[in-house]
């Protein structure tokens, strides 16, 4: 069994600039979780395993968009 990664469309606009990609990435998971769960119940594993792991992505995707912060903690010496 070979995993491919799913085509992700190349968009010209960063996500940072588009306040409403992180609620399309949310919903777009919520929606492959969905067919995930009925394709299960249908008995088609492998499609119910992609739309899974493609719900993961954006979920993963949604995580990182918006505000980031870095905290450096440093040793006291």
């Amino acid at each position: 069994m070979t995993l491919e990664t799913p085509s992700r469309p190349r968009s010209s606009v960063s996500p940072l600039s588009d306040p409403g990609a992180r609620q399309r990435l949310l919903q777009q998971a919520a929606s492959l979780n969905e067919q995930a769960r009925v394709a299960a119940s249908e008995g088609d594993i492998d499609a119910s395993a992609r739309a899974i792991l493609q719900a993961l992505d954006c979920e993963r995707r949604a995580g990182g968009l918006g505000l980031q912060v870095l905290q450096l903690i440093k040793p006291r010496a």
